[in-house]
C-alpha cells in the first residue's frame, strides 16, 4: 500500500524529512507521496514516519495501491538496489 496525503494536510513541513525513500515532496497545494517510492516504511522502520509525525491525521492509505508487506519489501529492495547502480561521479 502506498500512502496518500488529503487534502486536510496544512503544509506544516514534518512529514518530508521523515520519510526514508524520500516519496514525500511539495504538491501545487499540498504534499503529496510518490507511490512508487512510498513503501510505508517497510525496510526502515516498523510504522510509517510520516503517519506517526502527521498532526492531523491526513496521511492515509491509498485505496488505489493495495500492496502487502511482501509487495513493500519488494519494493523497498528495488529502490535500494537502484541507488547501488546509480553511475558514479
Amino acid at each position: 500500500m502506498a500512502l496518500i496525503i488529503t487534502d486536510e494536510c496544512i503544509n506544516c513541513d514534518v512529514c518530508e524529512p521523515e520519510c526514508p525513500n524520500g516519496a514525500i515532496s511539495q504538491g501545487e497545494e499540498i504534499y503529496v507521496i510518490d507511490p512508487n517510492s512510498c513503501t510505508e516504511c517497510v525496510g526502515h522502520y516498523d510504522v510509517p514516519q510520516c503517519v506517526e509525525v502527521c498532526p492531523v491525521n491526513c496521511i492515509v492509505t491509498d485505496p488505489d495501491r493495495i500492496e502487502n508487506r511482501e509487495q513493500l519489501l519488494a519494493k523497498y529492495h528495488a529502490l535500494i538496489t537502484g541507488a547501488e547502480r546509480a553511475p558514479q561521479e
